[in-house]
């Protein structure tokens, strides 16, 4: 257990599930700054919609799933959360966007794949769940362009993973005022149709990947291509890595329910999710979490200078 000293009059969660995190790539930026708060015991969140504060305590955190571009300043942390008996497995992001700078601040994909095969290595392919996400269709992106881009990263990388999710391009309100902020024209949600066309060409081209795959939030079934409903906080895939944890297996089937506060065809399981809006600096023009850059960045450069930070969060809303 993770003793936790500080009191707060604040509401206050002890999840034993944490993301890390949907609403920002705390592995790439903040990677120490969150072994930092684990160590402390707990971190301050705010509510993005009324800026309210929240305490995150770890005392009975068990499982970690981390989202990422970019895994690696995480790996040389990876023996402190063994040390504490916190498992994880990781949603690794690689999309191959660019050519259109889609992703401003990304990484080369090459560098990104390499990344990719080196975290499998040590902690292995069960724990890295490639994610192509989102999936965009553009006037610089043809669906059959875009298949060919996912063919040549899953030839690099098939062999390093069990699982690819997918999910397609939703043009939030925010979506759409960033792309017109990045001078972003012609990206466009997909039609059923070349949703089911673009499920035929992955389930063709995963003959020969034998990937476990899944689609994120959509209300049509691509069972018939043998893609299933996608589960990113995962009750079957925790069940994996826990098989030897009783405590985690009782919990499990006692919490393996929808999160209710995901959207409504959303299949995660609760968990709580430690990021925060306005903190990402990757900088991809198609970011729900980044409604503004340029706090983003000032986020960034203020939890550099404040290490100790309670919150990521230093600037409000």
């Amino acid at each position: 257990m993770i003793n936790n000293s500080a009191n707060s009059s604040i509401k206050e969660l002890n999840p034993v599930i944490v993301s890390a995190s949907r609403a920002t790539d705390i592995p790439a930026f903040y990677s120490d700054w969150f072994v930092n708060r684990i160590k402390e015991g707990y971190l301050i969140k705010f509510n993005p919609y009324n800026n309210r504060p929240y305490k995150i305590n770890f005392c009975d955190t068990k499982f970690i799933v981390f989202w990422t571009k970019n895994p690696k300043p995480i790996i040389k942390h990876l023996p402190f959360f063994d040390s504490l008996g916190i498992r994880y497995y990781f949603q690794y992001t690689l999309n191959d966007y660019s050519r259109e700078g889609y992703e401003k601040n990304v990484l080369p994909l090459k560098d990104r794949i390499e990344t990719f095969k080196n975290l499998s290595d040590i902690i292995g392919k069960e724990k890295v769940v490639w994610r192509s996400d989102p999936l965009i269709l553009s006037g610089k992106i043809a669906l059959k362009d875009l298949l060919l881009r996912i063919e040549k990263t899953g030839d690099e990388i098939s062999d390093y993973t069990k699982r690819l999710v997918i999910s397609f391009f939703d043009n939030y309100k925010s979506v759409e005022k960033n792309l017109k902020k990045f001078g972003f024209s012609g990206i466009r949600e997909f039609e059923k149709s070349e949703i089911t066309e673009f499920a035929t060409g992955l389930s063709s081209l995963n003959k020969k990947w034998n990937l476990g795959l899944s689609a994120c939030s959509e209300d049509i079934s691509l069972l018939k291509y043998k893609i299933a409903k996608g589960r990113c906080i995962d009750p079957n895939l925790i069940r994996e890595i826990c098989s030897d944890d009783s405590f985690m297996l009782k919990y499990l089937e006692e919490n393996s329910g929808k999160d209710k506060s995901q959207r409504s065809l959303c299949g995660c399981i609760p968990s709580t999710d430690t990021g925060q809006y306005n903190t990402c600096i990757h900088g991809c023009a198609y970011c729900y979490a980044t409604r503004n850059p340029v706090l983003a960045i000032n986020n960034y450069r203020l939890l550099l200078k404040n290490p100790k930070s309670e919150s990521m969060y230093l600037k409000g809303i």
